[in-house]
């Protein structure tokens, strides 16, 4: 389980990306008795070469197409690091965690005495396709340019003291909604990414839907998250993020599956 599934275990549609495969057709078997013998020995070389099955060429050139497709992408972007991702550190405010091969970034900040922790995971962006899918047959109407909606969830911890503080938000349209707000006596229950600690939060009462909330608490509780820094800003930066590090994952994997189906 990862670590986000495991602090809220939160259903995820990843995104949809598939290469079709190609069947290679083999040669009709002579009737003559020795040509079955040099069949096998051309088999079992071309085998040796490309894994066992013999739809393993087919597949690493797929494969290969697409990687050099989505290299090409990346350089034409540049190696250098996007300009969104400078303005957004320059501000000094957050600091992004992200562990290469993980789906899942982390945004963390101090304020005051309390430790603020954002975590958000690429496998909520839908492709492209994936959005031209959910448009099809409406007129006049183009897919949004940013995949959306992404879920982040929030924890706020003291050092002054116990206890944590979880929110369960929607990063949609560059502004978060509110699902829930959950709080836990032990700071550690509240934020330790382990099967102990998310197998005690599940049998613990998260509190009510954020929307069934008197307005006067709601609005009161969306400033107070606002003076921390879970802004507009921060909610165009993760799913500008998130799509941006799946790119980077997608090439990588792309790489490592070929390598794989070529041994």
């Amino acid at each position: 389980m990862s670590a986000f599934a495991a602090l809220r275990t939160v259903a995820r549609v990843g995104p949809a990306r598939m290469v079709s495969g190609m069947r290679v057709a083999l040669a009709a078997r002579p009737l003559a008795r020795a040509a079955p013998v040099t069949v096998a020995r051309a088999f079992s070389v071309s085998a040796g070469r490309f894994g066992s099955g013999t739809t393993d060429i087919a597949l690493a050139a797929k494969l290969q197409e697409e990687l050099q497709y989505e290299q090409t992408q990346l350089a034409e972007a540049g190696d250098a690091t996007p300009e969104f991702i400078k303005t957004f550190t320059e501000e000094g405010v957050w600091a992004i965690n992200d562990t290469r091969g993980n789906d899942e970034v982390t945004l963390t900040r101090k304020f005051g005495d309390e430790h603020i922790r954002i975590m958000f995971s690429i496998a909520d962006i839908q492709t492209e396709d994936d959005l031209e899918g959910e448009h099809e047959g409406e007129e006049d109407e183009a897919p949004p340019a940013t995949a959306m909606p992404i879920r982040a969830s929030l924890s706020i911890t003291k050092t002054s003291g116990p206890g944590a503080v979880n929110v369960d938000m929607i990063c949609q349209e560059g502004s978060f909604s509110i699902e829930n707000i959950s709080y836990y006596d032990s700071a550690a229950t509240g934020t330790e990414l382990t099967a102990e600690a998310d197998w005690t939060r599940r049998g613990l009462y998260i509190g009510p839907q954020f929307d069934t909330l008197d307005v006067a608490v709601q609005d009161a509780f969306d400033a107070y998250i606002a003076e921390r820094g879970i802004s507009d800003s921060v909610a165009f930066f993760i799913p500008e993020y998130a799509a941006y590090k799946e790119q980077q994952e997608y090439v990588k994997w792309l790489g490592k599956l070929k390598k794989f189906i070529e041994l």
